[in-house]
């Protein structure tokens, strides 16, 4: 390997710190700028709630990470064997399984 210049390092360890200035500087903006919505749609009287819903999001983030869990877990179970490695597919799994579980026990106990 080449030896690099100093000028190259200096310009290799300050993209990560720019990259986070400008990302903290778009969420602030992005906060206040919504603030200053929200204030104003609350002073005209035509501010309303956001309704969440809860079942969708947990059916959703479910789905999605167990989808992403099993993947991982196999192709992490192919490639390292059992270790600590094959914890990056079981976490979101048993994260995706606990959201499903708690869908379906919530969804049970709905009365329509």
């Amino acid at each position: 390997m080449g030896q690099t210049s100093s000028a190259a390092q200096i310009i290799i360890s300050v993209i990560p710190i720019v990259g986070i200035v400008m990302g903290s500087l778009v969420v602030f903006f992005y906060l206040l700028w919504n603030y200053k919505w929200k204030k104003l749609l609350v002073q005209a009287g035509q501010y309303r709630d956001p309704k969440f819903d809860l079942l969708s999001f947990s059916l959703l983030a479910g789905l999605l990470l167990g989808s992403v869990g099993i993947t991982l877990t196999i192709f992490l179970a192919i490639t390292q064997g059992a270790g600590y490695a094959l914890l990056g597919g079981l976490i979101p799994l048993s994260t995706g399984a606990g959201l499903l579980i708690f869908y379906g026990i919530k969804h049970g106990n709905r009365t329509s």
